[in-house]
């Protein structure tokens, strides 16, 4: 038997250009899984790519705005046409916007919305033709432990993390039939290109790290391992869950 649970296994990430994206992708490709590696910043997943190659992996590129459907299900189809198959769907990318609701421009929030859920819908429906047809495959959202506990600052991109959590529970209990498991990462805080200027501020970083019971952030590399299980066949009768890897954050 083959010593890599992904061999043979064609994935897609979105959002792999850097952060946790880069992170995900790159523990796929190492468990053996061929990655189609997507964003917007060709150059940040060019760089992506490098890292996965040099290592002895696979990666294509496909430089894709997540808040248009033609654009996932181009990329959708890219992969199929470069690697033969489609078996593994993460929808990572996403952004923040922080301010108080009272203060939140609309188009502000409409693009957390856009990116954060409508991006994982997307994402979901282009994959749809595939995997239904050879009656199985995976899909891994990332919603966030915000999607769980309230933060101020934070309305719209915990509303846009709280949907992605009831799709994925709906998704999976519609796709069951079909031999898919869809299931989330809901991670805590993780120091990325995203958040790093906030963290780096001492006094920021004690106030989000004081509801942490853990009492740090994540590593990069402690979120892989969790999106290799669920690319797996060892996580087949799971489905519909999201998983909080957060330093017992959503425990408190």
């Amino acid at each position: 038997m083959s010593p890599k649970p992904l061999d043979g296994r064609v994935a897609v990430v979105t959002g792999a250009s850097r952060g946790l994206g880069r992170a995900i992708a790159r523990a796929l490709a190492d468990a053996g899984a061929a990655v189609a590696l997507a964003a917007r910043s060709k150059p940040d997943l060019d760089e992506t790519a490098s890292l996965i190659t040099e290592a002895g992996g696979r990666a294509a590129v496909t430089p894709t705005d997540v808040t248009s459907f033609a654009d996932v299900e181009a990329l959708m189809q890219s992969t199929v046409r470069t690697f033969g198959r489609l078996d593994v769907v993460v929808n990572n990318s996403g952004i923040a916007k922080v301010a108080p609701l009272a203060e939140m421009p609309p188009e502000d929030w409409r693009q957390v919305i856009d990116v954060n859920l409508s991006g994982v819908f997307y994402g979901c429906r282009a994959a749809a033709p595939y995997l239904i047809a050879q009656k199985g495959g995976k899909i891994i959202n990332l919603a966030s432990v915000l999607g769980r506990v309230g933060l101020p600052g934070y309305t719209a991109y915990g509303a846009s993390k709280g949907g992605v959590i009831q799709l994925t529970r709906a998704l999976a209990v519609e796709w069951a039939r079909h031999g898919i498991q869809v299931n989330a990462i809901a991670p805590g805080w993780f120091v990325t290109e995203m958040n790093d200027a906030a963290f780096g501020d001492p006094k920021i970083r004690d106030r989000l790290l004081r509801d942490v019971p853990a009492r740090r952030t994540g590593r990069l590399d402690e979120i892989g391992p969790l999106a290799v299980y669920l690319a797996s066949p060892a996580s087949e009768f799971m489905t519909g869950q999201t998983i909080f890897l957060d330093g017992g954050q959503s425990a408190g």
